[in-house]
């Protein structure tokens, strides 16, 4: 299967959880590890996030640097990657920024989520991959098939599970925050599932680094 090289990227606490289990965000990295994910998402073709992500946090998914989003029209690219939604049920805000903008979304859903999406297509483009969920690998090889080389997925637990658990992650960074969140916590980086980045076949740790408070570990598939 012709596919895009795939990352994922999360900011976790210690004990790998995404968020708290209050009503509000919980902003687990700082103004130097934002930067940083800007510039790979400047480096990507495709920015990708699940409906769970679109309802919680309301993004916009874009390049926010200027000076890299010069860089990237410079060589002919988009300002901002194409970016991406898996929803398997369609159910989807309208009114969220990400479709407000003009700039191509793509909603990666089932037959029954298609039937269901509220979205036009001025908003996003709707393809569905299955009958009643959103087949990974279909939508890879139709990313592949738009010029999509690099795939970065920011969350939320879900996705990360699903690519993780299906071997469809080449590439892991994670912002480490200095604390645990405990009974407090919220949504996870990943949830129970039949990985098969075993004990037996475990991933590469290509760098760590410490960014101010905040430890980045890059792991690459073996």
């Amino acid at each position: 299967m012709e596919r895009p090289y795939v990352i994922l990227s999360a900011a976790v606490s210690l004990d790998g959880f995404l968020d708290d289990d209050s009503p509000d965000r919980l902003v687990l990295s700082d103004a130097a590890d934002f930067d940083r994910v800007d510039a790979v998402r400047a480096g990507v073709d495709a920015i990708a996030v699940g409906a769970g992500t679109v309802r919680a946090d309301d993004p916009r998914l874009q390049v926010r640097s200027p000076e890299r989003r010069a860089e990237r029209t410079a060589r002919g690219a988009r300002a901002t990657p194409l970016r991406v939604v898996f929803s398997p049920s369609g159910r989807l805000d309208p009114g969220a920024r990400l479709f407000a903008d003009g700039d191509p979304v793509v909603v990666y859903t089932s037959a029954a989520g298609a039937a269901a999406c509220p979205l036009g297509p001025a908003a996003a483009e709707v393809v569905a991959t299955a009958e009643r969920e959103v087949d990974l690998a279909a939508a890879l090889t139709d990313l592949a098939a738009r010029g999509v080389a690099r795939l970065l997925v920011e969350g939320g637990g879900t996705v990360h599970t699903a690519f993780l658990a299906a071997d469809l992650a080449d590439e892991l960074h994670v912002a480490v925050a200095p604390f645990l969140l405990g009974e407090r916590g919220g949504a996870r980086f990943t949830y129970p599932a039949a990985f098969p980045q075993s004990p037996a076949r475990p991933l590469v740790l290509a760098a760590a680094q410490a960014n101010g408070p905040i430890a980045l570990l890059v792991y690459r598939r073996a």
